[in-house]
């Protein structure tokens, strides 16, 4: 990879959810696992979520925070699947 893409201006900040934390997500949004919108193991984000936090599985949900001058902090929720 020549560059990090989460450090890039237009890419939002991604984190890994702490597995223990999973349900308690899917239960604040009242959803489940397969409800959430999908991202891909290929996706260029977490080839470097991987570097930082090792293999991330399918199945495992990312937290998608974006900050904008006019809307505040949003937070969304990624599932991650297959290649």
């Amino acid at each position: 990879m020549r560059f990090n893409v989460l450090e890039h201006q237009l890419v939002p900040e991604h984190h890994l959810v702490p597995e223990e934390d999973a349900e308690r997500v899917l239960k604040a949004l009242q959803i489940t696992r397969d409800q959430l919108p999908k991202i891909r193991r290929s996706d260029p984000v977490i080839e470097v979520l991987e570097k930082v936090e090792g293999p991330i599985e399918e199945g495992r949900i990312i937290r998608v925070v974006r900050i904008s001058p006019t809307a505040g902090v949003s937070e969304a929720y990624r599932l991650v699947v297959g290649r």
